[in-house]
């Protein structure tokens, strides 16, 4: 595995993953990334992300804005230490960030715990439906 540098070479990959049915659910913002927004975003953003390469292929992607960790591995990938390995490298470079994660996305909250991260603080929100 290696992480390498984000380069508008893998722009669509990241967009495509962002925006994968499988991974989507796993973000806070849901909603579907238009390929111009998206680009827009990487223009702007695009150097706080890196690229895992499995065999020279794109396995994921991990950045981080405003010490916010984000981070997804391709469904065909997962499972095999993609995740672990983009956040343990990523962790060097960036010691102070954190992680905010959904607390029905199992997957990621293990992940960051077999990463050293653990729970400090709990979000509450209040569904808009319920009065």
């Amino acid at each position: 595995m290696q992480l390498v540098a984000n380069r508008e070479e893998y722009w669509d990959f990241v967009c495509q993953l962002r925006n994968h049915h499988d991974v989507r659910p796993g973000f806070i913002q849901q909603q579907h990334i238009t390929k111009e927004e998206h680009f827009m975003f990487m223009e702007k953003y695009g150097k706080n992300y890196y690229v895992c390469l499995v065999n020279k292929n794109p396995a994921g992607f991990v950045g981080v804005i405003n010490d916010d960790i984000r981070v997804a591995t391709h469904p065909d990938y997962q499972g095999q230490g993609v995740g672990k390995f983009m956040i343990t490298e990523l962790m060097k470079k960036h010691p102070e960030s954190v992680a905010k994660v959904k607390v029905d996305n199992v997957a990621s909250l293990r992940l960051f715990e077999s990463c050293g991260f653990h729970t400090k603080y709990y979000i509450l929100e209040k569904d808009a439906d319920v009065t």
